[in-house]
């Protein structure tokens, strides 16, 4: 069994964090090492970029605004979805905030049928090991 599958088995407070990018913003490329950086400092969480036009089959239904956009999912659950300003600090103390409050400090996950689609396909892949 792949490790990032293991991992995300007997470590269900893995976070998700997938940030929804497209080639052509010109902020998304500035933002991709900042996003890279701190998935190299907390390597227990899957960190998973996704370009909007080339993992368009990924998304779905889901129409993407504004750039970056983030998802931040757990235990099937999704935390945060909204745009962010790519500042390595914010995502950083979001990603702590959520990871102190966990799924069960959230009364109620964010209700978004697309959005719940997208979060059960990235965690399949994360327990499938198809991505970190």
């Amino acid at each position: 069994m792949p490790e990032a599958a293991t991992q995300a088995q007997s470590r269900p407070d893995v976070l998700i964090v997938a940030c929804l990018c497209a080639a052509w913003c010109n902020t998304c490329t500035a933002y991709r090492p900042v996003f890279d950086q701190l998935a190299a400092q907390l390597p227990d969480d899957s960190f998973v970029w996704i370009d909007i036009e080339d993992q368009a089959d990924l998304l779905d239904d889901i129409d993407v605004e504004t750039f970056p956009t983030i998802l931040i999912a757990q235990q099937g659950r999704t935390l945060f979805f909204g745009p962010m300003l790519p500042h390595l600090d914010a995502l950083r103390r979001l990603v702590e905030s959520l990871r102190l409050q966990g799924c069960a400090g959230i009364a109620n996950s964010l209700d978004n049928a697309a959005v719940a689609e997208l979060v059960g396909r990235l965690t399949n892949q994360v327990c499938r090991g198809q991505i970190r």
